[in-house]
C-alpha cells in the first residue's frame, strides 16, 4: 500500500519536497563522505511532461549565456596559453561574434527534455531500463558529417579553404575540422597561445558551404593541434553534453607538440566522440605511433554532467570519428619506386606497403575502426606552394600521413579525397563525408515506454538489501617499478534480488577513496540484478608518488571500501612490493649511494635519505660523490652518441626503451645504456622531473626569478646551492652548451633548450604563471650562453 500511494504522487510534489530538504544518511558520517543519497522516483506522466518542459526552459535560459563561449573560453586552463591573453581574447571575441551571428544557443536533447532530476539509485534503474529498451522509442535518421584534416606546417591562411570545405554538392549537417602544426613557434610550445588560432578559425568559417547557415559549437586546441565543430543552425537545439579534452604524448609523454584533442557530444540520442591527433613522426617510429594511439585512448577521459557517473573514454561512445596527421608512412619501398607507382595511379600496390594498413591488419591499433578506400595520391610531402614532391635534401618518401577513420554502426562513407588545389602547406588537406544514422527519440513512444518501466519497478520493488559477491578480496602485486603500469581485476557480481549502485568511498580522514598510486576503474557504477562488472585495480608510481616510496616513508598498501547504496560495505586489500629507483630519489641520496639503488637494503636507503635530507653525514664514511652516477651515465651517453642527434629533447622515445634504461640505472646491469638517443634524452628529462627537490631547490626559486635579468646575480645564486645540486647544475649546463655548438646538425637552439630545462631545473613549488615561466627561461638563458667563467663538460666528473 505504501508503494501504491507513492506511485500516485505527482512529480511536482516530489520535486518540491526534495528541493526544500536535503536527505540525511547517517551511515555516511562515519566515512565523512558527502553524498546526494538516493531518493525514490515515481512519477505520473502528465507531471513529467509539464515539469520537465519548465525545467528545459530554465536550462535554455541558463545555457544561453554560456553556449556562445563554449568553444573559445570553455577549455581548461592548462590547454590555453597566458601570453598576450587579453589581446588574444579580444581578437577571439571579435571573430566569435561574426561566427555565431544570430544562431540559437545549444539546448538539451529530447531525451533530456523528457528526463528527470537526478535521484540516485531509482533514477539509474530507470535509465538502465530505458537503455535496454531504446529500440522501442527511437528510430534511425541519417545526417551528413564533413570531416577534414590539414597539417598547415605553421603557415598562415593564404588561400580560400572553399575548395576543401565547400567541396560537397549539398551542405553537410556538421563540420568537424582538424588542424595540426597550427603554429611551430617556440612560444606556442611553451605558452600554448597563438595568434594563428583566430586566423585559421575565420578562414574555416569563410570556407564553409555557402548554401547553409552554421552555428559554431566548440573549439579545442593543444599547442598546434586544433579541432573546430560547426553544426547547421537547425540542429543546435538537439546538441548537448558538449565536452572537450586533450592529451599530450610528446616528450615525457605529456608535452603537447604531439598528442590529440577531442570533442564529445550528444546529438539526439547518440553519443559521438571526435578525435584529432598528431602522432609521432619519422618512418621508422611506427611503434611510437602505436604507443601514442594507445596512450590517447587510455588517458582521454570526459567528465559527465552527472557527477556520480564514471568518466567517459573515447571508446564508450556510439560513434567515434578519428582524423589527423597520423604520420604512418610507406615502408620497404625506395622513393623513386613510390613515385613511379603514384604516376601509374597504382594506389592499391602502394597501399599494401602502408604502415597503418599493416598495423590495423595485425590488430595492433584502431581495432574496430574502418577507413574508406584510398584512391588519391599521398598527401605528404610537397614543396610549399606547389604540387611537386619534396625536393629538399631529405627528399621524404611520399606517404598518406593524413587520415580519417570511423567506428560505429549505421555509417556510410560518401567520399574520401584529398584536395590538391590547396598549396599553403607541405601537406594536402583531406576530407571525408560520412552519412551517419543517428538515434532520434519518438516522443510518444518514449512516454509510453517510460510509464511502463516506472510501473514495472513499482510492482517489483521490495525491501531486499542489495548484495554482491567479489571474485577476490586480497590482491598482491610484485616488483612494482617506477612509471610501469600493473593491473589486476576484481569481478563484482550482483547476487542480490534487486539492482544496486556501487561506489568506492573514502575512508576516515583520507582525501580520496584510494592512495594516489592506485586507481579502480570504474570507481562507481550500476549493476542490474544478476549482472557482473570487471573492475581494474591499477598501480602506477609516477614522479609525485615515487619519492616517499624510495625513501621508505610510504609503502604500497591500501584498503578499498566498496559501498553499496542501501547495502553494506566490502573491503579489498591491496599489498605490493616496490623496487626502489633512482627516479624519484633525491640528488643528495644518490650522491651517497655506493651501489646501484636496487642492490642496497631498504633500511640503508632510508638511513641515507634521512642523512641527505638533514645534511648530516660522517665525512669519512659518507663522503658523497660529486654528482650522482646516474646523471653522469645519461649525460655522458648523450655527449658521446647524441651530440649531433637531430631534434634531441624534442622527439620522444619509446616507453619500452625507457623501461630498459631505468632498469639499467637501478640495477647497474650494464655500463652502457640501452635504447635510442631520444629514449635516453627523455629518460634524463624524466629523471629531472621526478626529483623531489629540483636541481635548483625550491627555497632559491623566488631569488632566481627576482634576479633573472642580471647574469652576475644569477651566477651568485648558483654558487650558493648545496654542493651536489651546484655540481649537477654546472654539469648539465656544460653539456647543453656543448650541444648548442652542434646546432647545425641537431637543430637545437637556445630557444628550445631554455624553456624545456627551465621547467625542470627551476621548478616552481606551486603552479607557474606566464610571467614566472618567462623569468625562469631568462634565468637559464644566461648559463646557456658561454662565458669565460664557464667550465667544460669534462671539468666535473664523479669520483
Amino acid at each position: 500500500m505504501i508503494i501504491k500511494r507513492k506511485t500516485m504522487r505527482n512529480l511536482q510534489d516530489v520535486y518540491e519536497q526534495y528541493s526544500k530538504e536535503e536527505p540525511k544518511f547517517d551511515w555516511l558520517t562515519k566515512y565523512r563522505k558527502v553524498s546526494k543519497g538516493a531518493r525514490s522516483l515515481r512519477k505520473s506522466l502528465p507531471s513529467i511532461v509539464s515539469k520537465t518542459s519548465r525545467m528545459s526552459r530554465v536550462k535554455r535560459s541558463e545555457r544561453s549565456n554560456t553556449a556562445d563561449n563554449s568553444g573559445l573560453n570553455g577549455d581548461k586552463e592548462q590547454n590555453r596559453g597566458d601570453g598576450g591573453y587579453e589581446s588574444q581574447e579580444r581578437v577571439r571575441g571579435e571573430v566569435r561574434d561574426d561566427l555565431i551571428r544570430s544562431s540559437q544557443p545549444i539546448l538539451a536533447n529530447k531525451a533530456q527534455m523528457l528526463g528527470m532530476p537526478q535521484f540516485g539509485l531509482q533514477d539509474n534503474l530507470i535509465k538502465c531500463e530505458l537503455l535496454k529498451n531504446e529500440d522501442a522509442y527511437t528510430y534511425i535518421h541519417n545526417y551528413s558529417f564533413f570531416l577534414g584534416t590539414y597539417n598547415v606546417n605553421g603557415q598562415n591562411p593564404k588561400e580560400s579553404l572553399s575548395p576543401w570545405l565547400g567541396s560537397t554538392p549539398n551542405p553537410p549537417d556538421f563540420y568537424l575540422v582538424g588542424f595540426q602544426e597550427l603554429d611551430l613557434s617556440k612560444e606556442v610550445f611553451l605558452f600554448n597561445d597563438t595568434p594563428k588560432e583566430p586566423e585559421w578559425m575565420l578562414a574555416v568559417y569563410k570556407g564553409l558551404h555557402p548554401d547553409a547557415k552554421y552555428t559554431f559549437v566548440k573549439l579545442m586546441r593543444l599547442v598546434g593541434i586544433m579541432l573546430l565543430f560547426y553544426a547547421k543552425a537547425e540542429h543546435a537545439t538537439h546538441i548537448s553534453e558538449v565536452e572537450a579534452e586533450s592529451v599530450g604524448t610528446g616528450v615525457m609523454w605529456r608535452m603537447g607538440n604531439k598528442g590529440a584533442v577531442a570533442i564529445r557530444f550528444r546529438f539526439h540520442n547518440s553519443d559521438i566522440c571526435v578525435v584529432n591527433s598528431h602522432l609521432a613522426a619519422h618512418t621508422e617510429d611506427y611503434e611510437r605511433r602505436n604507443q601514442d594511439f594507445k596512450d590517447i585512448c587510455r588517458r582521454m577521459q570526459f567528465g559527465q554532467q552527472d557527477p556520480t557517473l564514471q568518466a567517459l573514454t573515447i571508446m564508450k561512445h556510439n560513434v567515434v570519428l578519428w582524423l589527423g596527421d597520423l604520420n604512418y608512412r610507406i615502408s620497404d619501398l625506395e622513393v623513386n619506386h613510390v613515385k613511379d607507382l603514384i604516376a601509374k595511379k597504382d594506389f592499391e600496390s602502394l597501399y599494401n606497403h602502408d604502415q597503418l594498413k599493416r598495423q590495423m591488419d595485425e590488430e595492433v591499433v584502431f581495432v574496430g575502426f574502418n577507413e574508406g578506400e584510398i584512391d588519391f595520391q599521398p598527401t605528404y610531402k610537397y614543396d610549399i606552394g606547389s604540387d611537386h614532391w619534396d625536393t629538399s635534401e631529405k627528399c621524404r618518401v611520399p606517404a598518406w600521413c593524413d587520415r580519417i577513420l570511423w567506428r560505429g554502426k549505421n555509417i556510410q562513407q560518401l567520399h574520401y579525397q584529398s584536395h590538391m588545389t590547396l598549396k599553403t602547406s607541405d601537406h594536402k588537406p583531406v576530407s571525408s563525408l560520412l552519412e551517419i544514422g543517428i538515434k532520434v527519440v519518438n516522443e510518444e513512444s518514449y512516454n509510453k515506454t517510460f510509464v511502463e518501466i516506472v510501473r514495472q519497478i513499482d510492482r517489483l520493488e521490495n525491501d531486499c538489501i542489495p548484495s554482491v559477491s567479489l571474485s577476490q578480496s586480497e590482491f598482491h602485486f610484485k616488483d612494482v617499478k617506477f612509471m610501469q603500469h600493473q593491473a589486476q581485476t576484481v569481478t563484482v557480481h550482483n547476487d542480490g534480488q534487486e539492482p544496486c549502485h556501487f561506489e568506492f568511498i573514502q575512508k576516515l580522514d583520507e582525501p580520496a577513496y584510494c592512495k594516489p598510486w592506485l586507481t579502480a576503474n570504474p570507481a562507481k557504477g550500476f549493476l542490474a540484478q544478476g549482472a557482473s562488472v570487471d573492475i581494474d585495480l591499477e598501480l602506477f608510481v609516477n614522479c609525485s608518488t615515487a619519492p616517499e616510496l624510495n625513501s621508505g616513508q610510504q609503502k604500497l598498501e591500501d584498503i578499498l571500501v566498496l559501498h553499496l547504496e542501501r547495502g553494506k560495505d566490502y573491503f579489498i586489500s591491496i599489498i605490493a612490493s616496490y623496487l626502489p629507483s633512482c627516479f624519484g630519489s633525491s640528488l643528495g641520496t644518490l650522491c651517497l649511494l655506493r651501489e646501484p639503488i636496487q642492490d642496497m637494503p631498504p633500511d640503508t636507503i632510508r638511513e641515507l635519505s634521512m642523512k641527505a635530507n638533514n645534511q648530516v653525514s660522517d665525512p669519512e664514511a659518507d663522503k658523497p660523490q660529486e654528482i650522482p652516477k646516474e646523471v653522469w651515465m645519461m649525460v655522458d651517453h648523450l655527449f658521446r652518441f647524441a651530440i649531433k642527434q637531430e631534434d634531441l629533447f624534442q622527439q620522444p622515445g619509446l616507453r619500452s626503451e625507457f623501461e630498459e634504461i631505468r632498469d639499467c640505472l637501478d640495477t647497474g646491469s650494464s655500463d652502457t645504456l640501452p635504447g635510442s638517443n631520444h629514449s635516453v634524452a627523455e629518460a634524463f628529462l624524466l629523471f629531472l622531473d621526478a626529483l623531489p627537490e629540483p636541481v635548483i631547490p625550491f627555497s632559491f626559486y623566488q631569488q632566481c626569478l627576482d634576479c633573472s635579468s642580471d647574469s652576475s646575480q644569477c651566477r651568485q645564486i648558483i654558487s650558493k646551492l648545496p654542493h651536489c645540486h651546484k655540481n649537477v647544475f654546472n654539469y648539465v649546463m656544460a653539456f647543453l652548451r656543448e650541444l648548442l655548438k652542434h646546432s647545425a646538425h641537431n637543430s637545437v637552439d637556445v630557444n628550445i633548450l631554455a624553456p624545456v630545462f627551465a621547467s625542470l631545473l627551476l621548478r616552481s613549488p606551486t603552479n607557474q604563471n606566464i610571467t614566472e615561466k618567462r623569468k625562469a627561461k631568462e634565468f637559464l638563458h644566461h648559463f646557456l650562453v658561454h662565458s669565460p667563467s664557464d667550465r667544460g663538460i669534462h671539468d666535473k666528473l664523479p669520483e
